[in-house]
């Protein structure tokens, strides 16, 4: 007789799989959902007393603490302007359709695996009457050529900088600035996708307000990279910013209080933004620790993509079953107190079978790795999966 096999509860599994890796004695990072409530609450407020924010009045449908982010980004990206968002979804659908608008052409032009197309349920046709088009679907930016060449007009170029789903990939600069005079060519307006562009200032060998300065209008997560609770902004010219002030009112985005999300965001750009140079470089030697100490395991295969991170984050491949993968993170974290993976997938369409994936980060606790405990935390994690 077939055993029964107990169903499987995926939200008290996830539950759990947080409450162990957040409570991790070491770690190469800490998500946005690590800790406690009361734990993150003090921390937010003794950091506020700290800059001088204890005493400000609290805000009312986007005045007060939220017009100083928006001043703040504004100057750290080099625009006129910048408008809060709840979220990034919301910021990039009026971004979108404010160029349509602007433009006369609903199409936009972006990579299939770009967020919008990948992980939005399609808003953009539903929500904003737009549509899309792919000037590639090779696992990489388009290229100048790609954008001339493409058989129809489109109104927008967007660029998601880095592209995560890719591997956290970016261009070089000489090929990003191709890309951006190729769109100008065809009478194109074009759009950063930067929920991550914080961090790409290593990469590309400039700063932050002369990478954005490429692009018409830019779009930044305040939680993916900076740590905060939640929120975007978008950014551009006075003109169109006051634009996407109305439809973000129209988008139910005007929302009556959101002082903890724009402290939040303020002290990631006071503390986390000054330090992302030096995760981008810690990342590096990690991935090279960690492609050494794969390289003496008897894995069979394995990758780590790109072989040199273009930012703080990077991809692991590995020829096993992703589930096997996970329960091995988690036993290496509640046997020894260190969480270097965590979970890990299938890729996605179009990957090849019998293969997983997961994402390392590196950041604030990971400043303290060496190379060796790179190389320590991967062989006790191979000894713990089932082959």
């Amino acid at each position: 007789m077939t055993p029964v096999e107990t169903p499987v509860d995926e939200e008290a599994a996830r539950l759990h799989r947080a409450k162990v890796w957040g409570g991790a004695e070491r770690s190469l990072w800490h998500t946005s959902v690590d800790g406690t409530v009361g734990a993150r609450l003090r921390e937010l407020a003794a950091w506020a007393e700290a800059a001088g924010h204890g005493e400000a009045q609290l805000d009312m449908y986007g005045n007060g603490l939220v017009e100083e982010l928006e001043r703040r980004v504004a100057e750290e990206l080099g625009l006129p302007a910048a408008v809060f968002f709840p979220t990034g979804t919301m910021a990039q659908q009026v971004a979108l359709r404010c160029w349509a608008g602007r433009t006369g052409n609903p199409v936009v032009a972006l990579h299939p695996i770009a967020h919008p197309e990948v992980h939005e349920s399609g808003a953009f046709g539903v929500v904003s009457g737009l549509r899309t088009v792919h000037p590639t679907d090779a696992p990489r930016l388009p290229t100048a050529e790609e954008v001339r060449d493409h058989p129809e007009p489109f109104g927008t170029l967007m660029l998601e900088l880095p592209l995560r789903d890719a591997g956290f990939v970016l261009p070089s600069w000489e090929e990003l600035t191709e890309v951006v005079e190729a769109a100008r060519e065809r009478d194109a307006v074009v759009h950063f996708d930067g929920a991550r562009l914080w961090e790409t200032t290593t990469h590309f060998g400039r700063g932050l307000a002369e990478i954005a300065g490429l692009a018409d209008s830019v779009y930044v997560s305040f939680y993916k990279s900076l740590g905060g609770m939640s929120g975007a902004a978008l950014a551009g010219s006075d003109e169109v910013m006051e634009e996407a002030r109305v439809w973000r009112h129209r988008y139910g985005g005007m929302v009556f209080q959101q002082y903890p999300a724009a402290l939040s965001a303020l002290r990631g750009l006071d503390v986390e933004l000054p330090r992302l140079p030096s995760y981008v470089t810690h990342a590096r030697m990690v991935a090279d620790a960690v492609r050494e100490a794969l390289a003496e395991a008897d894995t069979g295969w394995f990758r780590v993509h790109p072989e040199t991170p273009h930012t703080h984050q990077f991809q692991v491949w590995l020829p096993y079953d992703p589930d096997a993968l996970t329960a091995a993170a988690l036993a290496q974290t509640e046997d020894t107190g260190t969480a270097f993976f965590r979970r890990w997938s299938a890729p996605g369409a179009g990957g090849p079978p019998g293969v997983a994936i997961t994402e390392l980060t590196v950041a604030g606790s990971g400043l303290e790795w060496t190379a060796e405990d790179v190389k320590e935390a991967v062989r006790d994690f191979l000894a713990r999966v089932e082959r």
